[in-house]
């Protein structure tokens, strides 16, 4: 029996279908975080609490700012690399920062009892990991040669 972590990048076999189901879950969460994006990059604190993001008018303005430029940043890397191909494997990596940020946002929105937010982030976390997994077990994208 072959041990599966002694495979190169190359050798994993990929399938057209998990390469096509993986794009949608990218596309998906890109598309999610595009919304967050809107609204933590340029969305008032007293907007976002009028949505029921009520932390955003007691956090300092430039903290949801952040918070908007880093989910920014995993939107790029999550379809760019992969779409050109040029160093692919970063698409692995923003999808792990992107869910880095709800490894952090979860017990946030826990802590300050607002638990309607946990739905929506436990949907980040599912497609965040299905991208991590599947882009280094099912079907990794090679780079330009």
């Amino acid at each position: 029996m072959t041990d599966t972590a002694t495979f190169s990048k190359s050798s994993i076999p990929t399938s057209s279908k998990w390469n096509i189901g993986l794009w949608v879950a990218q596309v998906v969460l890109a598309l999610l975080y595009v919304m967050a994006v809107y609204m933590h990059g340029f969305m008032s604190p007293a907007e976002l609490a009028a949505m029921g993001a009520v932390w955003a008018e007691t956090s300092p303005l430039w903290i949801v700012r952040f918070i908007g430029l880093a989910e920014f940043a995993g939107v790029v890397g999550l379809i760019l690399p992969a779409l050109l191909r040029i160093r692919p494997e970063l698409t692995v990596y923003a999808a792990a920062g992107l869910l880095a940020i709800q490894a952090l946002a979860i017990p946030f929105h826990m802590i300050r009892g607002e638990f309607e937010a946990l739905p929506f982030n436990l949907i980040y976390v599912g497609l965040a990991g299905l991208i991590i997994w599947g882009r280094t077990r099912k079907s990794v994208i090679t780079p330009r040669t």
